[in-house]
This record gives structure tokens, C-alpha cells and sequence, in this order.
């Protein structure tokens, strides 16, 4: 059983989703044992909901935020790290001593669309705003270059002609649900 450390910054959608596959069956290679936070936010009111032990640290120089939250893996040792909508960066130091064991979960096609600010509904509008037909969804390792990690897996959508980023935000929220149970249940 590999043990799951989560990072977090604002509804935890992915976390849910990996918090009801491990209890349904669907995962269970896996068990979440930490949750941390940059800000408050509902993910950690839900991880704590759910008996997972949480850590809300207050959004800081991102050097002093990797710190922080490399203090707390020393003492958890995970085997795993998943960023689910983690907005803060981490430094270069954190992403290196960490790198194999941490991943991102990123609503575009990277190369396509990754980089600082691309997040969320900004990435499905620039999709919308540069006529792509398709767009997807990928699992990439994390280092210290912005969404630039050796990609793991990738699942890609069609776009329609009337597409908006709310229907393409739903569309991605799939994909990303799929290929990260995917991904966990491969490692």
C-alpha cells in the first residue's frame, strides 16, 4: 500500500475523486495519509471530514511554503505526491529532492497551454479562443520549470463548435478523474 500525500488550494474535485475511488474498490493501491494545504480552503474541511490528517499552511515566498511542506513529508515519507488544483509554486530545491515521486494533474494537452497563470478556466478559454479541436487532459511529473515534467499519461476530448469553458471545464474534469485513478492504480 502506497502512501498518498495531497496538495490542495481550493475545492479538492480530485481529491474527492481519489477519496470515494479507494472507497469503492475502484483504487486501492493507495492510501491518502496527508493533505496539505496553501490557504483554507474545501478541501481540507472535507479531508478532515473523512479522517485524513490535514495541514493548512498560510500562502508564503514560495520558498518558505516548500520548506514548510518539506518538514511535514520528512515526518509522513510519501511514497506519492499529488498536486489536485495546487496554485502556490514550489521552489527548485523541493521539486528536485522530491522529483519521481511527484506529480501534477494539468486540464490541457502540455506542451499546449501549460506555464505560469494557465489554470483552471483560463486554460479552457485561451482552448476556445485559439479554435483548437481537441483538448484533453495530463499526468506529468513536477520539477521546477512550470508544467514542463516528462508527461505520464495524456487523454484527449473533441471539441464542438459551440464549446465554452464551462462545457469544456466538465468535459476535462473526466478525463482528469480517469487518467489520474489510472495512473495510481499503475504504480
Amino acid at each position: 500500500m502506497k502512501k498518498l500525500s495531497i496538495l490542495v488550494s481550493g475545492k479538492g474535485t480530485n481529491m474527492k475523486h481519489i477519496i470515494e475511488s479507494i472507497s469503492n474498490g475502484k483504487l486501492s493501491k493507495v492510501k491518502i495519509d496527508t493533505v496539505i494545504s496553501d490557504r483554507s480552503c474545501k478541501a481540507i474541511q472535507y479531508a478532515s471530514k473523512e479522517n485524513i490528517t490535514t495541514f493548512s499552511l498560510k500562502k508564503t515566498k514560495k520558498i518558505i511554503l516548500s520548506k514548510e511542506i518539506d518538514n511535514i513529508f520528512i515526518k509522513k515519507i510519501p511514497d506519492i505526491i499529488v498536486l489536485c488544483g495546487f496554485l502556490s509554486i514550489l521552489d527548485s530545491e523541493f521539486c528536485d529532492k522530491w522529483y519521481g515521486k511527484i506529480i501534477n494533474i494539468h486540464p490541457s494537452l502540455l506542451p499546449k497551454y501549460g506555464g505560469k497563470g494557465m489554470y483552471g478556466m483560463r486554460v479552457h478559454q485561451k482552448v476556445i479562443n485559439n479554435k483548437e479541436k481537441i483538448s484533453g487532459a495530463t499526468v506529468h511529473y513536477v520539477t521546477k520549470n512550470i508544467d514542463s515534467g516528462n508527461i505520464i499519461l495524456k487523454k484527449s476530448c473533441n471539441l464542438s463548435s459551440k464549446e465554452t469553458p464551462i462545457s469544456l471545464s466538465k468535459k476535462i474534469s473526466i478525463i482528469e478523474k480517469e487518467i489520474l485513478i489510472q495512473y495510481l492504480n499503475n504504480i
